[in-house]
């Protein structure tokens, strides 16, 4: 479904990914792991197109792009198949739940009104939030934000969700909440690429991990493989500091 080979991204004179290789498979729940600062954000952030890449290929629906000079166009066609949780919910605040997951349905997909209700009713039920449909922002907690933010990307139907740390911004007790319905769609079948911070959730939920560290792929491996019998001394230590922690 997803493939992206050498990706490299710079800031200035710090090179923030360094020729990174990822591959999503249809129904794949792939979690992006690693220390603070080895780039996994700034991978997502490329993949969507939130940031320009300096290189790469992408191969997206049976065709390929160059990252670095793909069109606008081409992004925006990308786009329709995806869809993007942010860390920090980026909901509007002067509109209600429904209002935020109806927007995109009516000015990016042009559905009628009546027509954009009924799908974000349905996704709104689907993350646990149909009786909070009508609450704006400031009325709900952390969690239930992230919620109809999910229900947002849900609407659009995407063939694959990314996911930026969705638990970050939470506190402790509202992050099972949203990992439950992280958990609800991957058992659904929803294809995922998630960067987390969740070892729970990537040992217990993804198919996949990929272990990132100063901008390089350090392990990709299955979930059960990584966690049981890593291959690098890198991945190791990073596990067992986990557990001494």
């Amino acid at each position: 479904m997803l493939e992206v080979r050498n990706v490299r991204k710079q800031f200035g004179g710090l090179e923030v990914l360094k020729g990174i290789d990822l591959k999503v498979e249809k129904g794949d729940v792939v979690a992006i792991i690693g220390p603070s600062g080895s780039g996994k954000t700034t991978l997502l952030r490329c993949i969507n197109f939130l940031e320009k890449a300096d290189a790469g290929t992408m191969v997206f629906g049976g065709e390929t792009f160059d990252m670095a000079s793909i069109k606008k166009a081409d992004i925006h066609r990308i786009r329709r198949h995806t869809g993007f949780v942010f860390q920090s919910f980026n909901l509007f605040a002067n509109k209600t739940a429904l209002g935020n997951v109806t927007e995109g349905l009516i000015t990016g997909r042009e559905l009628r009104k009546d027509a954009a209700e009924q799908i974000a009713r349905e996704a709104l039920t689907r993350v646990g939030m149909l009786d909070w449909a009508d609450h704006y922002p400031s009325q709900l907690s952390g969690g239930q934000q992230q919620r109809v933010a999910i229900a947002r990307a849900l609407a659009l139907s995407p063939d694959i969700i990314y996911f930026d740390e969705p638990t970050s911004a939470l506190d402790p007790e509202l992050i099972g909440e949203v990992l439950a319905v992280m958990r609800s769609l991957a058992e659904s079948g929803m294809t995922m690429l998630v960067v987390t911070h969740e070892m729970s959730f990537a040992r217990n939920v993804s198919s996949h991990v990929v272990f990132m560290d100063n901008g390089q792929v350090v392990e990709s491996a299955p979930s059960h493989e990584f966690f049981t019998a890593p291959h690098t001394e890198r991945t190791r230590a990073f596990l067992q500091g986990l557990t001494s922690h």
